[in-house]
């Protein structure tokens, strides 16, 4: 899989960065969006760790990736920046493994967003994404002007972790 974003550093050693989670206050500037409170700034390794746990023909959302963070460390939020971030991390990384000769790699391509669309920066872009999702079941429908293509009726297939 080809990708347009080039990377001194592997991105398997990306996704193992051995940094620790940390919980903060939300920053001023944030409180309007998030709220005031606690926010999780998460490791990779346990973003890719939740997408993980998503089964064959199921979706998560980057919003319910947060919400479980949030959660399981007792804060009230996780930050929207880092974890998208780590998302395209942990989905590099796989893209990476699978090159290297891996089979069971992070599923990567169940990650949509919040209103079922598919995401153009993950490896090969929303087409192999789409190749993905279709050979788990869903269907898929074309985006509208510019916007991606949408997993049709992707509500139903939403995990709750």
């Amino acid at each position: 899989m080809n990708t347009k974003f080039k990377s001194r550093t592997r991105w398997r050693e990306k996704l193992e960065n051995e940094d620790h989670s940390k919980i903060v206050i939300v920053p001023p500037r944030m409180q309007k969006s998030l709220g005031a409170g606690t926010m999780l700034i998460p490791k990779p390794l346990d973003v890719d760790a939740l997408i993980r746990e998503t089964k064959k023909g199921q979706l998560i959302t980057p919003a319910e990736i947060r919400s479980r963070l949030a959660r399981d460390n007792r804060a009230d939020t996780a930050c929207p920046l880092t974890t998208g971030i780590f998302i395209r991390i942990a989905a590099e990384a796989a893209a990476e493994d699978l090159q290297n000769g891996k089979t069971r790699i992070t599923p990567y391509w169940r990650v949509v967003t919040s209103d079922g669309r598919l995401n153009e920066k993950f490896p090969g872009g929303a087409k192999a994404q789409a190749k993905r999702l279709r050979e788990e079941g869903h269907k898929i429908e074309r985006g509208k002007g510019k916007q991606p293509p949408k997993v049709k009726d992707f509500e139903s297939s939403l995990v709750k972790l």
